[in-house]
């Protein structure tokens, strides 16, 4: 059975939710904040980051996008990175969401990565929140387009990458009531049994 190493607060959270969706026979091993950078997983994952899904035969597929890609492929019905459309929008939701709006929190979550002063770490952080803020009201349009209950008017992977977007805006000064439907969002899915199944495997708690 593979095995997917996840780590509390981070974007494993969207593969965690995935398998449980899935009803998928993957083993879910939550480890401890800082453990992902000691040999005994750099040998599983070299740079040092989850999610990580650990192959029986010790393939390692990392990235988030290519295990919630494996899973829809593996274990998914129509609709779970399938050739139909909404597999092809939820392979380009997917692209965005982690290459473009996960990126743009680099700064919120490493601004010495970014400059060494602090005031220089400052306005590295405020113009990242004017991405962010951007981000979040291009998606609220998005939501809207499909209806406002799922990103892409039926359940996705989409939504449980969604999902650890919206959690992540109560750490900045972006504020989620600004984009309504996002918060409406993060609300339906903290109601959703998959959902708080993932958050108790990986030790977090909803927000809302």
């Amino acid at each position: 059975m593979p095995t997917l190493y996840c780590m509390p607060g981070t974007c494993s959270l969207a593969p965690n939710i995935a398998v449980a969706w899935l009803d998928a026979p993957v083993k879910v091993h939550t480890m401890a904040y800082g453990d992902h950078k000691k040999d005994a997983y750099l040998e599983i994952n070299p740079k040092g980051k989850v999610p990580a899904l650990k192959f029986e035969d010790g393939d390692v597929l990392t990235e988030a996008a290519a295990i919630l890609s494996w899973l829809g492929a593996a274990h998914g019905s129509e609709g779970y990175a399938r050739d139909t459309k909404i597999g092809r929008k939820e392979a380009e939701a997917l692209s965005y969401m982690t290459s473009e709006v996960h990126a743009d929190f680099a700064p919120h979550f490493a601004a010495q990565t970014f400059a060494e002063e602090e005031a220089a770490q400052k306005a590295v952080k405020a113009k990242a929140y004017e991405k962010i803020a951007g981000h979040y009201t291009y998606m609220e349009s998005v939501l809207n387009e499909h209806g406002g209950t799922w990103y892409l008017g039926k359940r996705s992977f989409a939504d449980a990458y969604l999902y650890v977007l919206t959690r992540w805006a109560d750490q900045t000064p972006v504020a989620l009531s600004d984009t309504p439907l996002l918060a409406e969002h993060r609300a339906r899915m903290e109601g959703d049994d998959g959902v708080r199944t993932a958050l108790a495997r990986q030790d977090m708690e909803p927000v809302g």
